[in-house]
């Protein structure tokens, strides 16, 4: 079917809808006005000069004699290109010009919407008869209605269409008009629907399929040309071109690969993480594009190769072929039916004549009857050789999709298992970064207790030697004052002088009373060695008591030392073992592995006593403790024994 009959389809509709008196006559005003909307819907020049020459009033009244379709054809159908106008538009404009005549308003309870309705009207253009007035035989009707239990996903019941044609005879000898179409197809009498939304999702997809010939429409991952990364894009396949959309919305176009007769479809190996790859190769690119599964990857090559036949035989649409095919199949039954209805009445004519006919005519009719039979036979045999084949061509292609699916869903399902193990990997590995930072972080905060306890032994240390030199130097001094003290006792009295003048004797006595004198007031003004001692060993004795408490401050820093040194210690085999890397194998094995190599190093990284020494330098820990003043405590602890002796003996 061209395009000139397509779109006289339309026309009738709506020149049928001016028609009110079904005469077959229409005022010339109406032609005007129906001519000049096609003239602007087709994207026509309007010749206002011709319609008025064509439309002039005569003698005879409002209506032409020469009739419409002269000027249809010479004006309008003889102009129209494809491609130059919008085909849904203009049955559009058909369609409401008609609906306001015929379809006024929908019936109640119907499925059907408004624009469910109008794309009917154009499914039953598709699939009319080319001859008018316009009906869908019974076949066509069958065909389409299976097409909307297909896209409903429900199994085909032929009881309802049957019930219908065995009551109404008309529609099953002559065919359905296009409003008795959508009143069957509304009540519900010619296919069991779920729902309205269920009906009018199903219309869309065999509306786009076979109104607008899209032979696929999905979404695909593309491999993009410039950044060469993969996009999810909505795919939708007709026979010259493949357009595909950011969504299934189809508003956002974002790119379109033209089809034709060089053009190659390739299937791909799974590389780069991506499965189910197939190839368009053009003159200029290659597409690259990853379908959902293996299924929808042999869907889309089979519906690729099919746009590329169609290309290569020069045919714009699946469906117009597929409609003559079962009409040609039609006309051939029908044949058929008529060549054995003729051999039926052959036969009662030879029963009624037979007495009139020779032998000779007798054996002609009945060679003739054989040949007509025989043609029968073979053309039956046929028809069931290639619905067989076909059958089998199914099955195999079946039985090819059920094996590819198969191994889709064991790749997947290895795939889902891989996944969980590598995502249960992760998480134990999450797990151990989180202790590893967890221990570093106790680490360092032992480390950091460590070199504050370090740091305050040393303080302590200094201070006890402070106090130890306080208390040599002090039992120095009080050594001094008992050689002193003893020095003076041990001094013998002053002896006199013997007889001289009495004169000389007065100035002795007097020069040793001065000197007396003098050292009673030095005396009055020193202390008394004695006194001076006893001070001496009251401070030593106060040396000693703070000496003896800053050991006892000593020991509890340094017994805090060994306890932060202790949780370093603990705090670094926990490192250790975390750093450890775990593998597979005997657990015993592991064990005498990780206490030969307790931090293996690897791959730059630093080993447990590496980062506490660096640790240590970072912050600026002391140099060792030193090891003399334990020696020096014991000989000042020494030396007290001899004090308190000396002391006890003056």
């Amino acid at each position: 079917m061209d395009l000139k009959s397509e779109l006289l389809k339309s026309i009738w509709h709506a020149f049928t809808s001016l028609d009110v008196e079904k005469c077959g006559k229409v005022s010339k005003s109406q032609l005007k006005v129906l001519s000049h909307n096609l003239h602007t819907v087709l994207n026509l020049p309007h010749d206002p000069v011709a319609l008025e020459e064509h439309f002039r009033d005569d003698d005879d009244g409002p209506v032409s004699k020469q009739g419409y379709m002269p000027y249809l054809n010479t004006y309008i159908l003889d102009k129209v290109k494809e491609g130059t106008f919008d085909k849904e538009k203009f049955d559009d404009v058909c369609w409401m010009m008609t609906r306001k005549k015929n379809y006024l308003t929908l019936p109640q309870g119907s499925l059907l919407s408004e624009n469910d309705s109008f794309k009917l009207f154009c499914l039953f253009n598709l699939l009319s008869e080319d001859r008018y007035p316009l009906l869908m035989v019974a076949e066509e009707a069958e065909y389409l209605v299976k097409k909307f239990s297909v896209a409903m996903s429900q199994e085909w019941d032929s009881r309802p269409l049957e019930d219908l044609l065995s009551q109404d005879a008309s529609a099953r000898e002559e065919g359905l008009s296009v409003w008795r179409f959508l009143e069957h197809l509304g009540a519900g009498h010619m296919l069991r629907v779920p729902s309205g939304e269920a009906f009018s999702l199903a219309l869309n997809e065999v509306f786009l399929e076979m109104y607008h010939g899209v032979l696929k429409m999905g979404y695909m991952w593309k491999k993009g040309h410039m950044r060469r990364n993969w996009t999810e894009r909505w795919f939708v396949l007709k026979p010259s071109s493949m357009t595909y959309y950011v969504s299934e919305q189809l508003k956002d176009q974002r790119g379109a690969i033209q089809l034709d007769k060089t053009c190659v479809v390739e299937a791909l190996p799974d590389r780069d993480g991506k499965r189910c790859l197939l190839c368009v190769k053009t003159l200029n690119k290659s597409y690259e594009m990853s379908a959902s599964d293996q299924r929808h990857k042999v869907e889309w090559i089979q519906a690729l190769q099919t746009a590329l036949r169609l290309l290569g035989e020069g045919k714009s649409s699946l469906h117009k072929e597929l409609k003559l095919k079962r009409r040609v199949q039609r006309e051939r039954s029908q044949r058929g039916r008529n060549l054995s209805t003729c051999s039926n009445s052959s036969n009662l004519s030879q029963s009624d004549d037979g007495y009139q006919e020779t032998d000779e005519d007798r054996e002609r009719h009945n060679q003739q009857i054989d040949s007509i039979i025989q043609l029968a036979r073979e053309q039956e045999n046929r028809r069931r050789d290639a619905e067989e084949e076909e059958r089998s061509r199914q099955q195999e292609v079946q039985r090819e999709l059920e094996r590819q699916l198969k191994e889709a869903q064991m790749m997947r399902d290895s795939m889902q298992l891989e996944m969980e193990q590598k995502e249960q990997e992760a998480q134990q590995q999450r797990r151990r970064i989180e202790e590893l930072e967890e221990t570093q972080r106790r680490l360092e905060a032992a480390l950091q207790e460590e070199i504050q306890a370090d740091r305050e032994e040393e303080g302590a240390r200094e201070e006890l030697q402070r106090f130890l030199e306080a208390e040599e130097e002090k039992s120095r001094q009080c050594q001094l004052l008992q050689e002193q003290q003893r020095a003076q006792r041990a001094l013998p009295p002053a002896e006199e002088v013997p007889g001289g003048g009495g004169e000389d004797e007065e100035e002795v006595k007097e020069e040793e009373e001065r000197e007396e004198e003098e050292v009673v007031e030095e005396r009055e003004e020193e202390p008394s060695p004695s006194s001076a001692l006893d001070c001496a060993a009251q401070e030593l004795q106060d040396l000693r008591e703070s000496r003896q408490r800053s050991r006892k401050h000593l020991e509890e820093v340094q017994e805090k030392l060994r306890n932060a040194s202790q949780h370093v210690r603990h705090w670094n085999v926990q490192l250790n073992r975390l750093m450890t890397p775990i593998t597979p194998g005997d657990r015993t094995e592991h064990r005498k592995t990780t206490k030969q190599n307790m931090c293996p190093k690897k791959e730059g990284a630093l080993a447990s006593t590496e980062f506490i020494s660096k640790y240590k330098s970072r912050a600026g820990s002391p140099p060792p403790e030193p090891q003399g003043l334990d020696k020096h405590t014991d000989t000042v602890s020494k030396s007290e024994g001899s004090d308190d002796t000396a002391k006890g003996q003056s």
